[in-house]
């Protein structure tokens, strides 16, 4: 894979990347079905060239991170771990919003995947409102060298803009793909001023993709449906890099393929009317 997206000084990541949320149980909770097999995983995307790797420590919690390090450390220099703060799982696997102590949880990070600094680090935010406090903590945290870069999670176009005014915003991530369009004008808005978009759910997520007019566009291209809505998404716009998730080594395979995909203009167009 050489299809490449520089978004600031030493942050270079391959636009197909790697989502580590399934290496967890159900939901993102508790330990994997096969903890060896999340291993491979993870090695087998290194080596088919995935630069780019997407974790929190709340998948699991905790599990996550602590096999991308029984994995991959020491990180080869061209892997960009990328994490997220801002939640906590409650019991039972609650998605608690904790925006009060995102110093805490930046140090946790680092600590369970054996890092001095973070490459980047997404503000996961639980809805509308202001960012200011939150994004100023993590960027004080870049001011520290504990984080090299900062992204937000599950924004608005103006909550973007508020975070902009307080420290470099180097990517977003939301929910987008062929079914879930809302952030058309977003991702505009963001491609012209270089910045990047990791649609998160690209296939999906807990509710798989399904339509008949994906199932028979894939057919004609003699790709799977999932191969080819990775495709149409890194079609979509140059700064949109995907990060879809698996604990299988054959599924992963699978995905990274989906990079030599090329939708004709006819397809894309059926594709543009799901």
């Amino acid at each position: 894979m050489t299809d490449t997206l520089t978004l600031a000084p030493g942050l270079t990541l391959g636009r197909m990347g790697y989502g580590a949320m399934q290496l967890a149980g159900p939901n993102a909770w508790g330990p994997p079905r096969d903890r060896a097999e999340a291993v491979r995983v993870l090695r087998t995307a290194v080596e088919l060239g995935i630069t780019h790797v997407d974790t929190s420590d709340y998948y699991g919690p905790f599990t996550t991170n602590e096999i991308i390090r029984e994995a991959l450390h020491p990180y080869p220099e061209s892997l960009r771990i990328v994490t997220k703060v801002g939640f906590r799982r409650g019991p039972g696997g609650s998605w608690d919003p904790s925006p009060d102590d995102l110093r805490d949880q930046v140090l946790a990070n680092l600590q369970r995947l054996g890092l001095d600094t973070l490459d980047a680090v997404n503000l996961r935010v639980a809805g509308p409102g202001s960012v200011a406090d939150s994004f100023g903590v993590l960027a004080g945290l870049v001011a520290e060298g504990l984080v090299r870069h900062l992204g937000l999670s599950n924004v608005t176009a103006e909550q973007v803009a508020e975070a902009r005014t307080i420290a470099p915003v180097v990517f977003v991530q939301n929910m987008y793909n062929l079914a879930l369009r809302g952030d058309d004008a977003l991702i505009e808005a963001l491609a012209a001023d270089g910045i990047g978009y990791v649609p998160f759910f690209p296939l999906g997520g807990f509710n798989p993709l399904q339509s008949e007019v994906l199932d028979e566009v894939a057919a004609s291209l003699g790709a799977t449906a999932q191969q080819t809505a990775l495709a149409w998404l890194l079609q979509r716009s140059s700064n949109i890099l995907v990060i879809p998730g698996t604990s299988s080594v054959a599924h992963l395979r699978e995905n990274v393929a989906a990079t030599d995909l090329k939708l004709p203009a006819d397809a894309v167009a059926r594709l543009d009317q799901i």
